[in-house]
This record gives structure tokens, C-alpha cells and sequence, in this order.
């Protein structure tokens, strides 16, 4: 599931590690004694970025000492970083005129992939995506919003299962490749990501980076002069 700061707060909830790996249910629903019944994050939320927002909101609702009194609706003053794990969207590998004639079982299953499956997580993600861009635009806090995510992706390294080691020394080439690239964001007219000019995914990580430390700073400050913590955002 999703990280949720109440989720955390609850050690009854937890299941070790060793229980997680060697959980395979035949449905994503089935229920074990030995365990809760566990649902793939993936499935609740293939972009997480919009749950870590309500998260923060909700601890702002609740007067958390870890945040300045603002208001929900006040994403300016959040700052998120969304990382994508990579995706073969570019490949347009479906054509919606062939696809308008499958039945049931092409959908389940078709050129060793899972049409509806790749349709519905991929869409998933766009639409958040687009969501939250088109917040942090509107409200001129483009630069707090960065989404790093590769949707050029082909063969094997696009698939979510194979780890050979082949396989990830290719994924590690693809991430080091993306760090050099322009930051790109959503054109709202077109959902088309595209590159904005304005520095590299590597240069916003470290100036996010360096955002964050400033803010640890301040919080530890506060906390050794008694005055709690506090977002200067």
C-alpha cells in the first residue's frame, strides 16, 4: 500500500519483510491468517505523488508541528518530486482501429503483454501527471512540481520484471542518460511532456536538494531552542 504517516504510526499494521517477499497470493485480495490483507500499491496508486500530497494536507488539517498553519489549497508552498519508473508509451505498440475489434482474451493478452493492464496503470499516471501540473502551473509554482520519467523506453528494459543483471546495468545507463536532460513538463493544451530549456533533471534534483537541506536546518534550529518544528515554505 501507500505510505501513509497513520499507517506508519501503527506497528500492529506492520508485516516483517519476509512476509512481504514470500506473499503470493493467487488473487490480490486473498487473505492470509498470518496477515493483513495486502492489495499491490501499484494497483491503489501508479502515481503516488498525488496520495504524498493529501498526506502532507492532511497533516497541516491536523495542526502537525511539522508545518506552518496554511492552507490546504496552498500547493505553492509544497514541493514535490514525482520519479517515474519508465514506461514503452512512445512505442505506440496498440493500434485503436486493430484493437476495436479484439475480444476478451486479446485484451488479457496480446504480443506477450497485457493490453488492458498497460492501459489502465499508463493512464493512471498521465492523468495525475496531468493534474498536478496543471495545479502547479496555474498557481506559477511550475519549478516546485518535478516529474523525471522516460517514456522512450524499448524491449526488455521497459519490462517491470526482468533483473538480470544485464537488464539493470541498462537501466542504470537509461537513468544516468535522463539526469542530462532538460526537465520537462506537461503542455496542458496537448498532455505531451516537453522539454522546457530551463535547467537538466540533474540541475533541479540538486537545487530541490539543496531546498530540502536548508529546510532540515531550520527545523533542527527550531527543535534545540524549544520552539518545535515548522515549514518555512
Amino acid at each position: 500500500m501507500p505510505y501513509s504517516r497513520t499507517y506508519a504510526l501503527q506497528p500492529q499494521q506492520h508485516q516483517l519483510i519476509f512476509q512481504l517477499i514470500t506473499f503470493k497470493p493467487d488473487t490480490p485480495q486473498e487473505k492470509l491468517e498470518t496477515l493483513t490483507s495486502l492489495i499491490d500499491g501499484g494497483v491503489v496508486a501508479n502515481n503516488p505523488a498525488l496520495i504524498a500530497i493529501v498526506e502532507v494536507t492532511k497533516e497541516v488539517s491536523r495542526g502537525s508541528p511539522d508545518f506552518f498553519p496554511i492552507k490546504p489549497e496552498e500547493f505553492g508552498r509544497f514541493l514535490v518530486i514525482s520519479l517515474g519508473t519508465g514506461s514503452s508509451k512512445a512505442e505506440k505498440k496498440y493500434d485503436a482501429r486493430v484493437a476495436a475489434k479484439w475480444g476478451v482474451l486479446s485484451w488479457l493478452t496480446k504480443g506477450g503483454s497485457t493490453p488492458i493492464f498497460d492501459v489502465f496503470m499508463q493512464a493512471s499516471a498521465d492523468m495525475v501527471h496531468l493534474h498536478l501540473s496543471t495545479v502547479f502551473q496555474a498557481l506559477r509554482t511550475e519549478k516546485s512540481y518535478l516529474r523525471i520519467q522516460d517514456d522512450r523506453l524499448r524491449g526488455n528494459v521497459s519490462s517491470v520484471d526482468i533483473a538480470t543483471k544485464k537488464n539493470l546495468d541498462h537501466l542504470v545507463k537509461v537513468g544516468q542518460g535522463l539526469l542530462k536532460k532538460p526537465v520537462s513538463r506537461v503542455n496542458l493544451d496537448t498532455g505531451i511532456f516537453e522539454p522546457s530549456g530551463e535547467e537538466t533533471n540533474e540541475e533541479a534534483l540538486i537545487r530541490f536538494a539543496k531546498i530540502l537541506s536548508q529546510e532540515r536546518l531550520l527545523r533542527h534550529a527550531r527543535s534545540l531552542h524549544g520552539h518545535g518544528t515548522a515549514n518555512s515554505r
